[in-house]
């Protein structure tokens, strides 16, 4: 490898892991140093931060998208129910720190809001491939599940709420488990 790939890859190493820590907004001088680069390396291989964080996601992509359509939804609804909440609970908690980022820097970054639509229409599809019987259900019960079922949901039990994985996981499940019954499912 090259020195100036491994310069890049650094400062792509660098970013991941800063923001893997909780840092929301890695400078771009914080992220040098921690790559162990100077300054103008990282502007001379990423024109801004857009492209910084494109790097990133491409990245933490690589290492998701396997990890949403792990698993087979088998058996009887209450099953896949439980099983969709478990992959969620082990996804959420894996991409945590760098949804809160982008999250963070949704409404400044075009790319980042980009982003954030393609994992929402990610995780509606993966909820459709779970439970296809809510093609056939009121859209209302569909929107409910995604909601429950969305990380947005899951951050407010881990951060605001402060539960243990597992009560989280609880607590999700027993929100789908109860809007299935109530929908007669």
């Amino acid at each position: 490898m090259k020195r100036g790939e491994r310069s890049r890859e650094a400062i792509v190493a660098a970013m991941f892991a800063l923001v893997g820590e909780g840092v929301l907004e890695p400078t771009a001088e914080r992220v040098a140093a921690r790559a162990g680069v100077g300054l103008r390396s990282v502007f001379r291989h990423f024109a801004d931060m857009e492209s910084l964080y494109a790097a990133l996601d491409a990245r933490l992509r690589a290492e998701v998208e396997p990890r949403v359509a792990a698993g087979e939804p088998r058996g009887a609804l209450a099953r896949r129910a439980s099983a969709l909440v478990a992959q969620r609970a082990r996804l959420f908690e894996r991409i945590a720190p760098y949804k809160r980022a982008a999250n963070f820097q949704r409404t400044r970054s075009a790319f980042v809001a980009a982003r954030h639509r393609a994992l929402v229409a990610l995780l509606r599809a993966d909820l459709a491939r779970w439970l296809p019987e809510l093609a056939n259900g009121p859209d209302a019960l569909a929107d409910a599940l995604e909601l429950a079922t969305s990380f947005e949901a899951w951050d407010r039990l881990r951060s605001d709420q402060r539960l243990t994985r597992e009560r989280a996981q609880r607590a999700v499940e027993r929100i789908v488990r109860g809007l299935l019954v109530q929908s007669g499912r």
